[in-house]
């Protein structure tokens, strides 16, 4: 099992990074944010301690959601000209992605075209060391050997699989994160979820791994709704849920709810939390026959009455019944046309979703065919 070598957890968290930064002998930072997260005055709360400490910076904030293979290069010809020795990221996944890719790309030039790096990349060297501070709690890439690229040219999302990118500390401060709208904290909230419980069902899951899902998918149950409505303590249990589950979920792979979700970012740049919020239940419920009594297990988790003494196919029902109404409880769209999707496309989806890394991990097998019904019961 792989995760960082060290991570600071809490409110008021950051204010290790001067002494960390000093500690590891590092002379120039290469802060990599957002432009909403420097608008919202987020990333001024990393500055203004590297200010303090008279430790030098540059800050590279041309990064979007579903970040594309331009940005990371635009990105690491910025690092090479900032003389910067270390890497800072400081927002949610798609910062915390382009990130990882610039310090890989750096680390290991021949994989500069980006797309070479799709699937488990043969890179020799680690990435330049990153400090990770997520400003969402979803994807908990602070924490995981996975990071995901769009080629915009080809209309895909690929998921890039190293263990050389993880970063060397995390630093997960609940109070980075206060600032987002609710609907970021519902959809961020909904993909650490189906981190949780792909990753408690996927054919990789084994004993150590179900204790991260299973605890991570109990604390998000009973966290979330107060989290999105700005609860601080019920935040600071999200902030910890996302980031248990990464470390599940890097180890032992994902499901067919990420192969699903991620066409519909590359097709349409659907938020990728709420695409999984879409997809979750129904494909809970296209699973449910090949995940033994996980299901029950997640019914308990969600409160489920009588879940433990239940006829199995029941409870199954039940977990999945829970998962959708907690999904429409929060306010997550429930149909794919409510993220841009087209109907003539979802043939095209169908077999993106089939290629897709994620659906390989899943617990049934699916076809083209049956992805495509998915597709259509939410459609």
């Amino acid at each position: 099992m792989i995760w960082n070598q060290n991570a600071h957890f809490g409110p008021g968290a950051i204010s290790v990074i001067p002494g960390e930064l000093a500690a590891r002998g590092f002379t120039r930072a290469f802060v990599v944010t957002d432009a909403v997260l420097v608008q919202t005055g987020v990333t001024a709360r990393v500055t203004d301690l590297l200010d303090a400490a008279e430790f030098g910076y540059e800050v590279y904030s041309d990064v979007t959601p579903n970040p594309p293979i331009e940005a990371v290069q635009a990105g690491v010809a910025a690092f090479a000209a900032s003389g910067a020795d270390v890497l800072i990221a400081v927002g949610g996944g798609s910062p915390q992605d382009t990130c990882k890719a610039i310090g890989i790309i750096t680390a290991n030039p021949e994989f500069s075209d980006v797309r070479s790096l799709e699937g488990v990349a043969a890179t020799k060297n680690p990435s330049v060391p990153i400090i990770a501070i997520p400003t969402t709690a979803g994807t908990a890439s602070e924490t995981t050997i996975n990071y995901v690229i769009t080629d915009v040219e080809r209309s895909r999302k690929f998921v890039c699989v190293d263990p050389h990118a993880i970063p060397i500390l995390a630093i997960v401060d609940s109070e980075m994160m206060a600032t987002a709208p609710r609907s970021l904290k519902v959809a961020t909230g909904l993909d650490a979820l189906t981190h949780a419980i792909e990753g408690y069902t996927t054919q990789g899951a084994w004993e150590l791994s179900d204790l991260f899902h299973l605890k991570a998918i109990t604390i998000i149950a009973e966290a979330l709704p107060a989290a999105a409505d700005g609860d601080a303590a019920a935040a600071d249990r999200m902030a910890l849920a996302q980031y248990v589950a990464g470390m599940g979920y890097s180890n032992v792979g994902l499901g067919l709810v990420h192969g699903m979700a991620h066409p519909l970012g590359a097709f349409y740049n659907a938020p990728h939390g709420v695409a999984n919020g879409i997809l979750l239940a129904p494909v809970m419920r296209f699973n449910a026959e090949s995940t033994g009594e996980r299901f029950r297990d997640i019914a308990v988790a969600f409160g489920v009455r009588d879940a433990v003494s239940l006829p199995l196919e029941e409870v199954r029902e039940l977990a999945v019944q829970a998962v959708a109404n907690f999904a429409k409880a929060l306010g997550n769209p429930n149909t794919l046309r409510e993220v841009g999707a087209r109907e003539e496309d979802l043939p095209a989806l169908a077999q993106a979703a089939f290629d897709d890394v994620c659906t390989g991990g899943n617990p049934r097998g699916a076809t083209v065919e049956q992805i495509l019904a998915i597709y259509r019961s939410v459609y």
